[in-house]
């Protein structure tokens, strides 16, 4: 064992005797409880459960804005044989309210790593629980439904009935307005960059994109900057004047947490009014479908993770998809809707259970998916889509 190995081993049997060895407990808002012991850092933490299915793609996860209060618990039973690199988050912190894991590796392996998994958590405050049965967790929230939950970590385990009060007492996803506490506070652009990787000019980019943000990931504008778009990330609560001052070609929708039924509608309105091209993903994709006259409903137990399938039905292509959403939109699977804004139709679907997967308007440059297209973590399938947003904004332009 080298010298550097032997040290990080050192350090991690020093926080195991420190926080490992102290009692945790789950105590779920119908009162189902499982005992464990803590993970990342001791103390106590509200959130929705909910379960991702991805057995890789961790850190992803957690630095998803769209994950801001919930408590995700992990179906792969091994989490953290890669430990926590530099390159790969997806925003500034993480955003998870709590972490559940059951077999959590002792020593992360991977040439990236630069700390461990548990020792992020901990870092940043993440309160967590793990060496429980989470198969049996998952098929729980499965047959009831996602629900809030309470981890409590510490010597001295707190009495699970007083828990149980205040997770009842806690707020609820449903009705949750979270976009301004995930937004971007000022605006900051992501250059295009050419063939070589470079970026190109201000002003030399094949299209400027205006991006509301509403818990965008990194990869995102990322992906759309391989692609000559220079991207503008806005505020959340930037005016649709605000917006066409940048002379956008397009406007993109990001993904992002809570109720898609407690959102202003009046800049996507205005958007589709002035017929710009528009993207949108997750959060994005309810927002356009709510903008169309469509509602939003809360799913059971929703999907989350990178191994969704979904179908595209303009061409009939089955992609492997990644997901991360509680909400979908109430649209007709097999007809074309009438809108305010043209005609509209359901463009993907789900073919685990029928939930609408994504929307296209058959009269102007509008469309959505219900998925992550940029593939952070996740399977490569959808990064067509990006350029069919680039497609629409060379029609438009012509």
């Amino acid at each position: 064992m080298t010298t550097s190995v032997m040290r990080q081993q050192d350090r991690l049997d020093k926080h195991s005797r420190l926080d490992k060895h102290s009692p945790a407990v789950l105590v779920l808002e119908d009162g189902r409880s499982f005992r464990g012991h803590a993970y990342g850092a001791v103390g106590e933490t509200f959130g929705e459960a909910v379960f991702s299915t991805g057995m890789t793609g961790y850190q992803e996860t957690l630095t998803d804005p769209s994950y801001h209060r919930q408590v995700v618990v992990m179906t792969a039973p091994h989490v953290g044989n890669t430990g926590i690199n530099d390159e790969d988050p997806e925003s500034g912190r993480i955003w998870v309210a709590g972490y559940v894991v059951r077999d959590p590796a002792r020593i992360p392996s991977n040439w990236r790593s630069r700390r461990s998994l548990d020792e992020e958590l901990a870092r940043q405050g993440v309160v967590g629980i793990s060496g429980i049965d989470t198969r049996a967790l998952t098929r729980h929230l499965r047959e009831r439904g996602a629900m809030r939950v309470d981890i409590f970590s510490g010597e001295a385990i707190a009495d699970e009935a007083a828990l149980l009060a205040k997770v009842q007492a806690s707020p609820q996803m449903k009705g949750a307005n979270l976009t301004d506490e995930v937004t971007t506070t000022e605006t900051y652009i992501v250059p295009a960059v050419g063939p070589d990787g470079v970026a190109v000019p201000k002003g030399a980019a094949r299209f400027t994109v205006a991006a509301p943000d509403l818990g965008i990931k990194a990869m995102t504008p990322q992906r759309m900057a391989e692609r000559g778009i220079e991207v503008h990330v806005m505020p959340a609560t930037a005016t649709l004047e605000e917006i066409y001052a940048i002379k956008p070609d397009g406007v993109f929708l990001s993904n992002g947490p809570g109720d898609p039924a407690t959102a202003d509608l009046t800049v996507i309105k205005g958007v589709l009014e002035r017929k710009t091209p528009l993207f949108g993903i997750c959060f994005g994709n309810q927002l356009l479908g709510r903008a169309l006259g469509f509602g939003t409903y809360k799913l059971k137990y929703g999907h989350r993770g990178i191994n969704q399938p979904v179908q595209d039905r303009t061409t009939g292509k089955v992609e492997v998809t990644a997901h991360n959403h509680g909400f979908a939109v109430d649209a007709p699977l097999d007809k074309v809707s009438d809108t305010p804004y043209g005609r509209a139709e359901v463009s993907h679907v789900c073919l685990n259970d029928n939930v609408v997967e994504g929307l296209s308007l058959l009269d102007q440059p509008a469309f959505s998916v219900q998925y992550h297209p940029e593939a952070a973590a996740g399977p490569h399938d959808a990064a067509y889509l990006f350029d069919r947003f680039v497609s629409l904004m060379e029609g438009q332009r012509a």
